[in-house]
C-alpha cells in the first residue's frame, strides 16, 4: 500500500476507535477526582477520588512510566495516607508483591462506586507563592486497561485568590477566572491518558496572555511568579512567543490541538522544569528566567522545544514510547527523533521568533559540536544506545559522564537532523529542505487535534525519500546505530562554517555566564585541561585522556590552589595561559576527601573556546535556516493581556 493510504489508513482507524469507543464512555461513569492544592505551600497535595466498581477482586494502579521522563519516574514513593471507603466502611488494601504502583482490594457485594483519598507529598514545582500539578501524582484508576479507555472527570480546588492556568476544558466554559474563596473548578469529562497529559499551574500572581491572535487555534502564555513583578512578562518577550506560535505554525502547517497553553512558573524554589504535554507544556525557570536579555538566552530554547513537542513527541510518537498504560516499560530507541530533532527544531525556532540572534544560535551549536567531539565515551557507545538506555542515563551522577556518556540523544540528534536540512538544500539546488519533511512528517492528517500516532524507523526513510530520493536508511544508521569517533560536522560544514577554537569566548557565552547560574553558566576548562570546575574549585567531571586526567584529577575532589595561588576561576585560567608560553606544568594543590595531594598539570595550548568561522565562497545555509519563515513582530502589538 502507498504510504500516504497506509498513513490514511491507520489515521482512519484510530479515529474510528474513538468515535466507536464514545458510546461506551457516555453509558460507563467516570472516574471523578478533585484535587486539593490549597496545602501546597505545605508541600502537600491531596484527592478525592470516586471509581464506578463492581463486586469482587479489584486492582488499581497510579502511573509509573510517565509520557516525557523517558523513565519510571512515578510518584509511588511520595504517595501517603491511602484509605479506600465504601457504604461508609473503611475497605482493607494490600500492595502488589512485584509492581509497587497497584494496590489490591476486594470490593463487596451491593457497592457500586469505591471512594479513595490520596494525599501526595510533593519535593519540587511548589513555593508558598503557586505550584504545579502533574496529574500522575494524585490519580488511581483501574490497572491493566488501556488509559485511554477509562473515562475521568477532574477538578481543582486551589488557595484563595490564586488564578488556574491549564488547556482543560471547564464544564462552565469559557477562561479561568480567579476562583473564590472555597471554590472548585470542574474540568470536562475526558480520559486518563488525556487527564494525565493535561497539567495544571495556579499561583497568587497569576497572569495569562494571549499570542498570536491571528492564529487558529488559539494560544496562550499562563505565568505564575513568587513576586508580582516577575508574572507580568515585558512587552517584546510576549511579541517573541507570539513569533514562535506563527514560525511553528508556518513550519509545521497543522495543529495537534484544540488550544494551546504555555504553563510558566518562575521561581527560585519551585525549581526547573520543561515537560511536553499535547495541549500544553510545563515550564519553570528561576524567579529572573526571562527578567533580562542574558537570562532569556540561557533558556531561550526552553519553551520553543516544549512547544515543538506537541508535534513530535505527542502527536508522532516512537511505537516503542507509545504503550496502552502508564505500566508498560517504554522502549527509547528512536529517542534521536522524538528528542533529537525536537533539540534542532527548537533551537531554530528560537532563533526564529527573536528568543536569540543568529550569531547566538552560531555561537550555541559551536559549543554543543564542541562538547560532542570531546566525549571520549562515543568511542565504545553508539548514539543509539544512549537512547535505549535511557532511563538509566537519567538523573546520574555527573562523575566520569564524558567516559560513560549521558543522554546524547538530544545533541548528537540535533546534529544529525541539521546534517539532513543542509544536505536535502544541498542535493535539490536549495529548493527543499527538511521544513517539507517535517510538514509531512508531523503534518499529516492536518489539524487532528490532540491524538496520538506511533511511527517506526521505515516511515522517516518513506518521508525523507518523498523529498528527496537518497539512501536516508543508511545514513540514519551510519550516524546513529555506529561507533563514531568524532561528532557529525557535516550539517555544519555544509551550513557553510567549520568548528574552530579560540582563546577566547565568544560573546554568547560571555552573556550567559556572566553572574554564574543558568544552564549554560560556569567556568569553561574543559577543551583546554579538560575540567568541568565550579567556581569554588569543585570538580564535577575529568575529561576521560585528557590533561587533568593523565595528571591523575578525579571528580569529588576540590583545587585549592593553583601555581602558588588560592584558587578563583581568574587563577586557574591565568595559569592556563601562562602555561602556553612556558615548559612547566600547571601546579595545583588538590584536597580529596580528607587529604592534600600537589599535582601536576601538563598542557600548554592555552585557553581554547569553541566557535564557528564562516568558510568563504559557500552557501551560507545555517543563517538560512535561522531566518524567519513569517514577518517577526518587533513591537507588542499581539502581546495583550488577555486576563489576570
Amino acid at each position: 500500500m502507498p504510504r500516504i493510504q497506509r498513513f490514511t489508513a491507520v489515521l482512519f482507524a484510530l479515529l474510528s476507535m474513538a468515535f466507536a469507543a464514545a458510546p461506551a464512555f457516555a453509558q460507563k461513569a467516570p472516574i471523578e477526582i478533585v484535587a486539593d492544592l490549597t496545602d501546597a505551600p505545605r508541600r502537600l497535595f491531596h484527592a478525592e477520588i470516586d471509581l464506578p466498581v463492581t463486586q469482587g477482586p479489584l486492582a488499581l494502579t497510579t502511573p509509573q512510566w510517565i509520557p516525557g521522563h523517558h523513565m519510571p519516574a512515578g510518584p509511588a514513593n511520595d504517595i501517603t495516607g491511602v484509605l479506600f471507603t465504601a457504604n461508609g466502611q473503611t475497605l482493607p488494601w494490600r500492595r502488589d508483591d512485584v509492581d509497587l504502583y497497584e494496590f489490591h482490594l476486594n470490593i463487596p457485594e451491593g457497592v457500586t462506586r469505591l471512594h479513595a483519598h490520596v494525599d501526595c507529598i510533593v519535593t519540587s514545582r511548589v513555593s508558598q507563592k503557586l505550584a504545579a500539578l502533574e496529574w500522575e501524582d494524585l490519580m488511581l484508576y483501574p490497572a491493566h486497561t488501556p488509559v485511554r479507555d477509562i473515562p475521568i472527570q477532574a477538578s481543582v480546588k486551589v488557595p484563595t485568590g490564586w488564578g488556574i492556568g491549564t488547556a482543560m476544558t471547564p464544564v462552565s466554559g469559557g477562561s479561568y477566572p480567579v476562583p473564590a474563596a472555597g471554590a472548585t473548578t470542574e474540568f470536562a469529562v475526558t480520559t486518563v491518558e488525556q487527564l494525565q497529559d493535561s497539567p495544571v499551574i495556579t499561583g497568587q500572581y497569576f497572569h495569562e496572555f494571549a499570542l498570536a491572535p491571528s492564529i487558529t487555534p488559539k494560544h496562550y502564555i499562563d505565568v505564575v511568579a513568587d513576586e508580582p513583578e516577575d508574572a507580568n512578562l515585558s512587552p517584546q518577550l510576549l511579541a517573541d512567543f507570539s513569533n514562535l506560535v506563527r514560525e511553528a505554525s508556518a513550519m509545521y502547517d497543522s495543529h495537534h490541538y484544540h488550544v494551546y497553553h504555555f504553563l510558566l512558573t518562575l521561581s527560585d524554589v519551585a525549581g526547573g522544569q520543561g515537560l511536553e504535554h499535547g495541549q500544553s507544556s510545563d515550564n519553570g525557570v528561576g524567579e529572573k528566567g526571562f527578567a533580562d536579555p542574558a537570562h532569556v538566552l540561557r533558556d531561550a530554547d526552553l519553551l520553543p522545544h516544549e512547544f515543538t513537542h506537541s508535534w513530535n513527541g505527542k502527536y508522532r510518537r516512537p511505537a516503542g514510547l507509545y504503550q496502552p498504560d502508564f505500566a508498560t516499560p517504554q522502549q527509547g530507541a528512536l529517542l534521536w527523533v522524538y528528542e533529537g530533532m525536537t533539540q534542532y527544531l527548537g533551537e531554530v525556532l528560537a532563533a526564529r521568533s527573536g528568543l536569540e540572534t543568529q550569531a547566538q544560535y552560531r555561537d550555541i551549536l559551536a559549543e554543543v559540536a564542541a562538547n560532542l567531539d570531546y566525549t571520549p565515551g562515543r568511542d565504545w557507545r553508539s548514539t543509539e544506545d544512549t537512547a535505549v538506555a535511557a532511563s538509566i542515563l537519567r538523573g546520574g551522577n555527573p562523575a566520569w559522564m564524558n567516559w560513560r556518556r549521558s543522554q546524547d540523544y538530544y545533541m548528537e540528534g540535533a546534529l544529525l537532523w541539521l546534517d539532513a536540512d543542509t544536505l536535502i538544500r544541498k542535493m535539490t539546488g536549495d529548493k527543499k529542505s527538511l521544513n517539507d519533511f517535517e510538514k509531512i512528517f508531523l503534518g499529516k492528517g492536518g489539524n487532528t487535534g490532540p491524538l496520538i500516532v506511533p511511527y517506526k524507523f521505515d516511515e522517516l526513510v518513506e518521508d525523507l525519500n518523498a523529498v528527496v530520493p537518497y539512501d536516508w536508511a543508511t545514513f540514519l544508521r551510519d550516524r546513529v546505530y555506529k561507533i563514531n569517533p568524532h561528532a557529525d560536522s557535516a550539517g555544519i560544514e555544509q551550513g557553510g562554517y567549520k568548528l574552530v577554537y579560540k582563546d577566547q569566548p565568544s560573546a554568547t557565552e560571555r552573556m550567559m555566564s556572566a553572574g554564574g547560574g543558568g544552564r549554560r553558566g560556569g567556568l569553561n576548562t574543559w577543551f583546554s585541561v579538560g575540567l568541568r570546575i565550579g567556581n569554588d574549585g569543585g570538580i564535577y567531571d575529568v575529561r576521560w585522556n585528557g590533561p587533568a586526567d593523565k595528571a591523575q584529577l578525579a571528580p569529588g575532589e576540590k583545587i585549592l590552589a593553583v601555581d602558588g595561588r588560592i584558587f578563583s576561576p581568574d587563577a586557574l585560567k591565568d595559569a592556563i595561559r601562562a602555561a602556553k608560553s612556558s615548559t612547566d606544568p600547571i601546579r595545583v594543590i588538590v584536597q580529596a576527601d580528607s587529604f592534600v595531594y600537589t599535582k601536576e598539570i601538563d598542557y600548554h595550548d592555552g585557553e581554547r573556546y569553541p566557535q564557528l568561522e564562516r568558510v568563504d565562497g559557500t552557501p551560507d545555509y545555517l543563517d538560512e535556516i535561522t531566518k524567519p519563515l513569517t514577518t517577526p513582530e518587533k513591537a507588542p502589538v499581539e502581546a495583550e493581556k488577555a486576563a489576570e
